[in-house]
């Protein structure tokens, strides 16, 4: 049995005290390749939050891992563990893109929203199949999942290799969209323009507000979260658990469709392969560290995007660090914030127990 803590230490501090370990960790492997880790960590610090363009790339990317974070996150409260969310990113662009492709002559304030619908459409509909061969034919939404990432890569090798490609570009992808379908950014909050940070990042907030509100304070939520918590009381309490299944894993996935948008409107302006990066796994460890709740996740997903931009500055400034530093640093991370992240609360339990003499 986990020991208890107070809810301030489980949120904040024992998920603190896991990334310091992780950091410290990281810091005693570097030193071990022979470079300096306080000049390696700095670099990382700077390159993240040292500038209003470093934050900028730190919150776009963290746009993306806070969606994908998200619909895992909104899986997992039902029980469900949905390894899909690249699959489901991945078909939202193509939403998106045929609507900005298509629909090019409608006026910004109208193409927008509906490609920001059409991802999410796209992105529900992939997610739903999984979630329907487990409620109806018994298929293991984890397996089912992994594999329609397989068919959503293989897929959109077609359509943009075969039918979505610009005439005679040589590069797998579309034309650039029209000017209107262009998600502006936020150089007007005090970010350069040269950062790719958009109006994506507002809606990633927004939609995790919305999530918790749909979570814990809706009867739908309650029962969603009645069914992860146990089947068998789900049961008793008549909660149709398989149409439960398909509508959190079409949740799940229009959720992950907010990578498109931030992708594909706010940054690329065109559909092209591998736009996804694999932020969908990415979003796996975000979901666990941030214990599958929009706060954590947000956070999480901060800390991540904060990795990824720091990481490519570390790798510039101080070549001397192995590249492959900031996969380990991401990789402790996820061991102390997800398989060790217990480990320490008993101690912490005990220390916040004592009572000043």
């Amino acid at each position: 049995m986990n020991a208890a803590l107070p809810r301030w230490a489980d949120l904040i501090l024992l998920p603190l005290v896991n990334l310091l370990l992780a950091l410290g960790l990281t810091a005693l492997i570097v030193l071990a390749t022979g470079s300096d880790p306080r000049a390696a960590l700095w670099a990382l610090a700077v390159g993240s939050l040292g500038s209003a363009d470093a934050i900028g790339y730190t919150l776009y990317y963290a746009t993306n891992m806070a969606f994908t974070g998200l619909a895992v996150a909104v899986a997992f409260q039902g029980g469900l563990f949905n390894i899909g969310a690249e699959g489901q990113a991945y078909l939202a662009g193509l939403g998106v893109a045929l609507v900005a492709l298509y629909l090019d002559a409608l006026p910004g304030p109208l193409l927008v929203p509906l490609a920001i619908l059409g991802g999410a459409a796209f992105g529900a509909a992939w997610g739903a199949v999984p979630g329907w061969l487990q409620a109806k034919r018994g298929s293991h939404i984890v397996i089912t999942t992994i594999m329609f990432n397989f068919i959503a890569a293989s897929l959109m090798v077609y359509l943009i290799v075969n039918v979505l490609i610009a005439p005679g570009s040589p590069a797998p992808e579309t034309r650039r969209f029209a000017q209107a379908a262009t998600l502006p950014g936020l150089a007007g909050f005090g970010f350069p323009s040269s950062a790719p940070v958009n109006l994506a990042l507002p809606l990633a907030l927004l939609a995790a507000g919305a999530v918790w509100l749909l979570i814990w304070r809706t009867p739908w939520g309650y029962a969603l979260r009645v069914m992860g918590e146990s089947a068998e009381v789900a049961r008793y309490a008549g909660i149709d658990q398989g149409r439960m299944t398909v509508l959190v894993m079409a949740l799940s996935g229009a959720l992950a469709g907010g990578v498109a948008v931030n992708e594909l409107l706010g940054a690329q302006h065109k559909l092209l392969l591998g736009f996804t990066g694999g932020y969908g796994f990415t979003g796996i460890a975000v979901a666990l560290m941030g214990r599958n709740h929009p706060g954590g996740v947000l956070l999480a997903a901060l800390l991540f995007g904060a990795l990824t931009q720091g990481g490519a500055e570390m790798a510039f400034e101080v070549p001397d660090v192995p590249s492959e530093i900031v996969v380990l640093i991401q990789g402790l991370v996820i061991l102390f914030a997800g398989a060790l992240g217990n480990m320490l609360r008993p101690g912490l339990s005990r220390l916040l127990a004592r009572k000043p003499a």
